[in-house]
């Protein structure tokens, strides 16, 4: 009886349930592992600009509606790396690329958009699609440089009377903000993430209105971008843009169009200016991992960059 007891208890042990259990209780920590390895998922390494020697490096990408294979950070803007000789850090943080990457709506990929950006991209079509959400991104850091010098607090009221109108929003003379020069009224026409009331009582340039954070206005200018080229039908470059910079024959519209000299060299466009020497302590800043771009400031061999 007890050896048929010992072999009895032997056979009813719920050791396996137990080992199973036990198993899964270790395996637990995978989904984390997991999700830490897609939110360390790295982008491709950095469009290569026709104008500028300089390539950005991978940069991370959380998860989103894009993978991280078809995201490239786009070149540098001349501007870009003239703030970098004079200040020793770049101003255009590569994971504002993600941003626009990731919110790009589909019509901006097609091919409903390929004659409006020929002039800068004529083989804009033939693109694939990390190249062409590339080259948006260097839109939109050709276009911020233009309205704001890559400033993301820039505040600006106008006192031209055609422009210095008052903004139903906040009743007050409209103020162009941040990146793009947006405004609070902005809210209203395309649906943009400002909270006039939060911001109300913050000061002008302080970082923490909706209206400067780099991320609402670089959507709210995408919202912007589609509604012209798409809603509206317009042709990206018309006097009935948003943007001065986008009108041509303007001074703002020469200020753009310098901006986009180094656009990806996939584009196939026809260089506007021959390609800038950019010295070693500036390639470093840029070559640097998002977030660790060191400064050159003290560096004893600082070189310059030709934007004529």
């Amino acid at each position: 009886m007890t050896a048929i007891s010992q072999s009895q208890a032997q056979v009813e042990k719920p050791a396996q349930p137990a080992a199973t259990s036990a198993l899964s209780e270790a395996q637990q920590p995978q989904p984390a592992q997991a999700e830490s390895a897609q939110l360390t998922s790295q982008s491709q390494p950095g469009a290569k600009g026709q104008a500028i020697p300089v390539i950005q490096p991978p940069v991370p990408v959380p998860p989103g509606p894009v993978p991280p294979h078809k995201i490239k950070p786009a070149p540098p803007t001349p501007i870009a790396v003239k703030k970098v000789e004079l200040r020793g850090d770049d101003p255009w943080d590569p994971q504002w690329d993600v941003v626009i990457e990731e919110n790009l709506p589909p019509e901006l990929l097609s091919s409903a958009v390929a004659r409006d950006v020929r002039p800068f991209c004529p083989r804009f079509n033939s693109l694939s699609e990390a190249d062409k959400r590339a080259y948006w991104a260097y839109f939109f850091q050709a276009l911020a440089g233009a309205e704001a010098g890559l400033r993301t607090t820039a505040d600006v009221r106008h006192s031209d009377p055609a422009v210095a109108v008052i903004d139903p929003v906040t009743h007050r003379t409209v103020r162009q903000q941040g990146l793009l020069q947006l405004t609070y009224e902005d809210s209203q026409r395309y649906g943009c993430d400002f909270d006039w009331e939060a911001d109300k009582h913050l000061p002008a340039r302080d970082p923490g209105k909706t209206i400067l954070q780099p991320e609402n206005n670089l959507l709210c200018g995408i919202r912007i971008l589609k509604n012209q080229l798409i809603d509206l039908n317009e042709p990206l470059l018309t006097r009935k843009s948003y943007w001065s910079t986008l009108r041509p024959g303007t001074m703002s519209y020469r200020v753009f169009a310098k901006q986009m000299s180094n656009v990806p060299e996939a584009c196939g466009a026809r260089p506007l200016h021959k390609v800038l020497q950019v010295s070693a302590p500036v390639r470093e800043v840029f070559a640097a991992p998002a977030g660790g771009a060191q400064s050159y400031a003290n560096a004893s061999n600082q070189g310059s960059t030709d934007e004529r």
